[in-house]
């Protein structure tokens, strides 16, 4: 066993620590030629496409806040526009409303006006009537009587005929 123990696998001597070095640095001189520039530059890139990437989100929120505002402009505009449309609705109906009352009211009375110059004329006319009625009734009553009292006389039948002429049934 004290053969194991004498055993050590890595024994440094100075010239293989020297080539072990001369290795490790020409190791690393072709690493950092062939494999660090791609992994800096890559690095480089994912870096850059990440910041366009958040400038372009950037962007895009702004652009996403300005349309907001936009659309909130325009929603309140056309917010405006219909209280404006139902203003206008209201006061065209109450125009046509106060129209159409002021030509009924004008119609109502032209009506009446109308109604009463007929009933004035049914008046006039009715009274017109009676009076013909009663001045001919009138006559026939003063014919009787009169035929009664004058029959035979001449002069009083040319006096009763000129008075008969004589009357105004007006």
């Amino acid at each position: 066993m004290f053969l194991l123990l004498d055993f050590i696998p890595f024994q440094p001597s100075p010239g293989l620590a020297i080539w072990g070095l001369v290795i490790f640095l020409l190791f690393w001189a072709i690493m950092a030629k062939v494999a660090f520039g791609p992994i800096a530059n890559a690095l480089q890139t994912r870096e850059n496409d990440i910041q366009d990437a958040l400038d372009s989100a950037k962007s895009a929120k702004e652009e996403m806040a300005n349309l907001k505002a936009d659309n909130e402009k325009l929603l309140a505009k056309a917010r405006e526009e219909r209280s404006e449309m139902l203003k206008e609705a209201k006061n065209a109906k109450n125009k046509m409303i106060a129209d159409a009352k002021e030509t009924a009211k004008e119609e109502a009375s032209r009506i009446m006006v109308q109604a009463n110059q007929d009933i004035e004329n049914s008046k006039k006319a009715a009274m017109m009537e009676v009076k013909n009625e009663v001045g001919a009734i009138a006559l026939s009553i003063a014919e009787k009587v009169i035929k009664k009292e004058l029959a035979g006389n001449s002069e009083q039948e040319s006096f009763v005929k000129s008075l008969v002429k004589d009357i105004n049934l007006n």
